[in-house]
């Protein structure tokens, strides 16, 4: 049973939505230099890399990160692969038939930026359109996923797609790299941290083979 690991790594080079803090990591402690361990500090945005919106994100008063049921986190999953589309559309929503289907990631042009090591913020990245976001909503999906780090159209007027998902308690998931996945089903395995009173933050997030 192969497992793949859609998780970005953490480092430095790792882009970043603008106007999110960058990712810093830095030794307060080393081996080399005769220290009795390895210890890092680590600082960077809640968003950042592989991460997890909770309604909490732009919904007053719905769940926060630490208050996600783990049914929604884990359980089986459709890759929707998309093609070289630049925006996820009702169409393309109706191609996929994706009648039953609780929890759908989006396999997209982007997930090439995370194979190529892109080290720069991509504008103009692969979006959901807000009225697919609302088809999902009707069709009951719980979870949806995306290869980058936004599901939102950047330099957006109003935030429309996420409000559409959060505020049905649709949690979104972004970052993943799907490059080496077909499309098809999986059992997603999505764990965030833990975080109390959370906004968002980093997950691991593994497809395993059904």
């Amino acid at each position: 049973m192969k497992i793949y690991d859609i998780t970005v790594p953490f480092s430095v080079e790792l882009p970043v939505y603008p106007g999110d803090p960058t990712v810093q990591i830095s030794q307060v402690a080393s081996l080399a230099a005769g220290d009795i361990c390895t210890v890092s500090h680590l600082s960077f945005g809640s968003h950042t890399g592989t991460h997890v919106d909770p309604p909490a994100h732009f919904i007053a008063g719905k769940a926060t990160l630490d208050q996600l049921p783990l049914e929604i986190l884990i359980g089986k999953a459709r890759v929707v692969d998309v093609g070289e589309i630049s925006a996820i559309d009702v169409a393309t929503l109706e191609a996929a038939n994706l009648a039953g289907v609780e929890r759908v990631l989006f396999k997209t042009r982007n997930s090439q930026l995370w194979q190529q090591g892109a080290h720069e913020f991509e504008r103009s990245f692969v979006y959901l359109e807000t009225d697919a976001a609302e088809r999902l909503v009707n069709l009951g999906v719980k979870l949806v996923g995306i290869d980058y780090l936004s599901i939102e159209k950047f330099n957006f007027d109003q935030p429309t797609t996420h409000y559409a998902l959060l505020s049905k308690d649709v949690v979104v998931v972004e970052g993943l790299n799907l490059a080496e996945v077909a499309a098809g089903d999986y059992e997603l395995i999505c764990l965030p941290m833990k975080i109390k009173n959370g906004d968002g933050g980093p997950a691991r997030v593994v497809l395993r083979e059904l």
